[in-house]
C-alpha cells in the first residue's frame, strides 16, 4: 500500500494518482485538511497500530510500504477561534506521531525535508561535490550588503519564505536584481536577513529533478523576455521554451550527490548555465513542483515517482 498526503487542491498528486490507477497499484491519498472526519485508532498509543476510518479510505499503517509527503493542507477545523485551534493542534500531533511511524518508507522523509530547506546547507553540499556556485552573502547588514555590491553586480532573494502572506492577497519574493543600495534602504534591510548572490550573465535556466539515480534536466529560455531574465517564474508566461537537455556525466554524478548528501531520494535542483556554457548551482528544493516539466517536455517524471514508491530504481 503506498500512502500520497497531500491536498485537495494538488494537482501534481492528480498525475501519480493516475499513473497508480494505470498500474493498478494499492493506495491511499490523505488530504490532510480532512482529518477532523476520519476516525482515529492507536492501539496501545503505538502510532506503528495507528488506523485512520474516512474520506481518504481506510488506512492501517503497518499495509504502508512507501509514502509520498507532497503538499499536506492545514487541517481545517470549525467552532470558535480557540477550539479550532485546539483542535488543529492535536491534529497537529497525530501528524507528527504519524510521519515519525513511517520513518523509513518515505520517497523523502517530512524532517528530512525540513532540514534540507535550510539553503546554506544546501551550498554546502553542492560545494562538498564540487559543483560552482556564485559568490554568496547571507546578511541584515546594510554596510556588508553594500560592500558586496560595490564589489560586482548582484541579486537578493529570500532566505526561506517567497511568499508574503497578508491573509488577503499574497505576494511572491522574486529573485530581483539589486542595481544599487542608498540610504534610505538601511531600515529594509536591517530588517530580515537574506541572500545576495553574484549575478551570472545567463545562457539559460536548468531544472533538474532528480529521483534517486534518475534525472531529468529541462532547459529553460529565459533570456528570450524582458521580464524572466532574473528569474523565470516572473510574469507566468506561458510561451516560456522548455526543452529537454543531456547534462554532463559529471554534472548528473554531483546533482545526484548532493540530493543524497541533504539525506533525500528527491530534489528538484536550480543551475543556471552562463554565456560561455558553465553550470552555476543555485538551490536544491527538497519538494519541488515538477509536473509542469512533463507536460510542456514529456519527460516522464510521473512514472519515475512511482517507481521510486514501488521500489523500481531504474539507472
Amino acid at each position: 500500500m503506498i500512502l500520497l498526503v497531500t491536498n485537495k487542491r494538488d494537482v501534481t498528486s492528480d498525475f501519480v494518482v493516475l499513473e497508480m490507477r494505470r498500474r493498478g497499484l494499492p493506495f491511499i491519498r490523505l488530504n490532510t485538511e480532512d482529518l477532523p472526519q476520519h476516525e482515529l485508532v492507536m492501539a496501545d498509543g503505538d502510532p506503528g497500530r495507528l488506523t485512520l476510518n474516512g474520506p481518504c479510505g481506510n488506512l492501517c499503517l503497518p499495509e504502508v510500504t512507501c509514502a509520498y509527503y507532497r503538499r499536506p493542507g492545514s487541517v481545517a477545523a470549525g467552532g470558535t477561534e480557540a477550539a479550532a485551534a485546539y483542535v488543529m493542534a492535536e491534529w497537529s500531533a497525530i501528524l507528527r506521531s504519524l510521519w515519525n511511524a513511517l520513518e523509513g518508507r518515505w520517497l523523502n522523509s517530512p524532517f528530512s525535508i525540513l532540514r534540507a530547506e535550510d539553503k546554506p546547507r544546501q551550498l554546502a553540499a553542492a560545494r562538498r561535490m564540487g559543483l560552482t556556485m556564485p559568490g554568496t552573502l547571507v546578511t541584515n547588514s546594510f554596510d556588508a550588503a553594500r560592500a558586496f555590491l560595490a564589489d560586482g553586480p548582484m541579486v537578493a532573494k529570500p532566505l526561506r519564505h517567497a511568499l508574503i502572506d497578508d491573509g488577503k492577497v499574497g505576494s511572491i519574493v522574486f529573485t530581483s536584481r539589486v542595481a544599487e543600495l542608498e540610504a534610505g534602504d538601511a531600515d529594509a534591510v536591517r530588517r530580515a536577513p537574506m541572500i545576495l548572490q553574484r549575478e551570472i550573465p545567463k545562457r539559460s535556466d536548468v531544472r533538474v529533478v532528480v529521483i534517486d539515480d534518475r534525472v531529468f534536466a529541462t532547459k529553460i529560455l529565459s533570456q528570450a523576455h524582458d521580464e524572466t531574465r532574473v528569474d523565470w517564474r516572473r510574469g507566468v508566461r506561458l510561451d516560456l521554451v522548455h526543452e529537454v537537455m543531456e547534462l554532463p556525466a559529471e554534472l548528473v554524478t554531483a546533482c545526484i550527490a548532493v540530493t543524497h548528501d541533504l539525506g533525500l531520494r528527491f530534489a528538484a535542483i536550480d543551475l543556471v548555465e552562463d554565456e560561455d556554457g558553465q553550470f552555476w548551482f543555485l538551490e536544491a528544493n527538497p519538494n519541488g513542483q515538477w509536473a509542469w516539466i512533463e507536460q510542456r517536455t514529456a519527460a516522464p517524471v510521473t512514472a519515475a515517482i512511482v517507481d521510486a514508491l514501488v521500489g523500481g530504481r531504474v539507472g
